[in-house]
């Protein structure tokens, strides 16, 4: 039989919900978003983009298979999007013990416990969610003793990004071609998609002025927070802009491509993260099932007169993606490199390595 500790999550509006703990019995805050995706929680937990964020998953069941080993291949985890778990607080409506997959080497529970992170369950995620749609996405803090044991926490008010990114230059693979990465909190099977294609990745810091280096490509990843913390990165990608090298960009990518093109962003209501977006290629009648995982968008109207809107949410009709209208510069605000969800658009990355 097992006594689990009473825990609370506290949303900043006094919202109180209680539950039990099966994570570290320790007090986090952070901002608290959902995702709707069904399947693919180690990957969600290690994806640097959710750094300062107390995640809801809306799916009742979750733990049933299980974590997979630690293990990375040339520096690069074979199992998780980075090297550690990045949210500061895992909510679900039914947690369990018990797990079954071939892959799996120790529970949900214990792996949170390792990493420090709490996790709770046994609290009403739909009504959770209906508030979070209702009101946004809010300031939240998971606490056991007392409602004063920490602070609400903004991550929207520091740069995410420069916790997320590398702290050095760091070289993967030996193919021809050289791509050009930079690290704003890259999920690694971004670098495993890319390494698939045969190049040879140069990972720098989120700040690195890259453009004294050699490479045949620009690739700008992912990453958590605000994308106007990042004007180092926007200049020196407008610095690139100024040759014909091929750029491409990723969910953060997309903004600062977009921010170093003239465009603006904006903070959604309460974000997009789930496995089943449907995005369509513009002025085509093409449409993908996408995975994504962002609280900003882009706003098309501003894009300046050489560049153009290359994806479009069907949802909501937000952009998806932009390109430029002669040189070979595109990025996608969804993930194709996605492994626990569609794999519908991973042409993008033949896309990007048949311009080098």
């Amino acid at each position: 039989m097992y006594s689990d500790k009473p825990v609370k999550l506290i949303l900043d509006d006094g919202t109180v919900f209680e539950g039990k703990s099966f994570g570290s019995e320790t007090a986090k805050a952070g901002e608290v978003v959902f995702s709707t995706a069904m399947v693919g929680y180690t990957e969600s937990l290690t994806d640097p983009s959710y750094l300062g964020q107390i995640l809801v998953i809306t799916f009742p069941l979750v733990g049933n298979y299980g974590v997979p080993e630690d293990s990375f291949t040339n520096g690069v985890s074979n199992f998780y999007e980075s090297e550690k778990v990045q949210v500061s607080g895992l909510i679900v409506s039914d947690y369990s013990r018990e797990y079954s997959h071939w892959n799996a080497k120790k529970s949900l529970g214990d792996w949170l416990k390792e990493h420090d992170v709490p996790g709770i369950y046994g609290i009403d995620t739909r009504k959770l969610t209906k508030i979070l749609r209702e009101k946004g996405s809010m300031k939240g803090k998971i606490v056991f003793q007392n409602e004063n044991e920490v602070e609400f926490y903004d991550p929207n008010l520091e740069n995410q990004v420069a916790k997320a990114s590398c702290k050095e230059v760091l070289t993967y693979g030996n193919g021809d071609k050289k791509v050009l990465l930079v690290d704003c909190g890259v999920k690694h099977n971004i670098i495993r998609s890319l390494l698939k294609r045969n190049v040879t990745i140069i990972r720098v810091p989120w700040n690195y002025d890259f453009n004294q280096l050699e490479w045949d490509g620009l690739f700008i990843s992912n990453g958590p927070g605000s994308p106007d913390f990042c004007e180092e990165t926007v200049k020196n990608i407008r610095k690139a802009m100024e040759g014909d090298k091929p750029i491409c960009g990723i969910c953060m990518g997309n903004q600062l491509l977009s921010k170093a093109g003239g465009a603006t962003v904006y903070k959604l209501k309460y974000g997009h993260r789930s496995h089943n977006q449907p995005v369509k290629m513009v002025n085509t009648e093409k449409c993908f099932i996408t995975s994504q995982n962002h609280g900003y968008a882009v706003t098309s109207a501003s894009l300046g007169e050489e560049w153009e809107p290359l994806f479009v949410n069907l949802n909501d009709g937000t952009n998806e993606g932009i390109k430029h209208k002669t040189k070979p510069f595109f990025s996608a605000q969804f993930h194709p490199e996605a492994a626990s969800g569609p794999t519908d658009t991973g042409f993008l990355f033949d896309l990007f390595v048949e311009k080098l």
